[in-house]
This record gives C-alpha cells, sequence and structure tokens, in this order.
C-alpha cells in the first residue's frame, strides 16, 4: 500500500513567472499562485512549481557540465501540433533528437529538457 501519492514536481530557475506561467500555458492549468520568488501551477494530474535559484545555470543536456537534473515525458496525440504549440509559448527543440518519429526533445523557458512523446499510454481510471 502506497504511503505517499505525487504532489507536486518543482523546478529551478531564475525567473519563475515566466516558467510557471509556460508551463500552465503548455498543460492546460492554472497558475494558482505567484510571488517573485514562487509560482504554482495548477494540472488536471499534479502540481508544478518553479522555484527562483539564485544564480540559477540551465542545465546543458545533452553535453557540458550541468545534467538534465530532471525531466518530463509529456503524452501528446501529434508530433506536430504538440511541438509548434510549445515552440509559440516559449521552448527551444533540442539539437538532439534521439527518436524524432516518436518523441521530441524541448527545452522549456530555463533549460529544462523535457520529451513530447505519442508513446505514452493511458493510465486506468
Amino acid at each position: 500500500m502506497a504511503v505517499a501519492r505525487l504532489g507536486s514536481v518543482a523546478f529551478d530557475c531564475a525567473d519563475p513567472a515566466v516558467l510557471g506561467f509556460f508551463w500552465a500555458a503548455l498543460l492546460g492549468g492554472e497558475v494558482a499562485y505567484s510571488s517573485d520568488d514562487f509560482v504554482a501551477v495548477r494540472t488536471d494530474r499534479l502540481w508544478l512549481a518553479a522555484t527562483r535559484v539564485a544564480d540559477y545555470e540551465p542545465p546543458s543536456w545533452p553535453d557540458g557540465g550541468l545534467p538534465k537534473q530532471v525531466h518530463l515525458d509529456l503524452a501528446i496525440e501529434d508530433l506536430g501540433e504538440a511541438e509548434a504549440e510549445a515552440l509559440k509559448l516559449g521552448a527551444v527543440r533540442s539539437a538532439t533528437q534521439p527518436a524524432p518519429d516518436r518523441y521530441l526533445v524541448m527545452l522549456d523557458p530555463a533549460g529544462h529538457p523535457f520529451c513530447l512523446s505519442t508513446q505514452i499510454p493511458e493510465l486506468d481510471s
């Protein structure tokens, strides 16, 4: 029996407002709380948070000294449509694309990698 449930995923960043509003728009969530140092985004499945960190440096994945730290895999139906929306909201397509026919690696406005994937099955209710 589980003693906990996934409550939130938090991302370090330099600008919580930019990152929080990006994730809210991309996931169809809403900014439920915002301050200069923290933004909380409510989605239908979990909370996301953007937290200001002094001297924040984005991951340098796949090369470099700063690993990706964490990334999200987002279930989507159409790669082209999802990529276009992510780009419109401020994401950048990663130069590294291991399997672009199945998933696209994107970078959020703070540089965190995330994947848009057609390969993630639905959860049973």
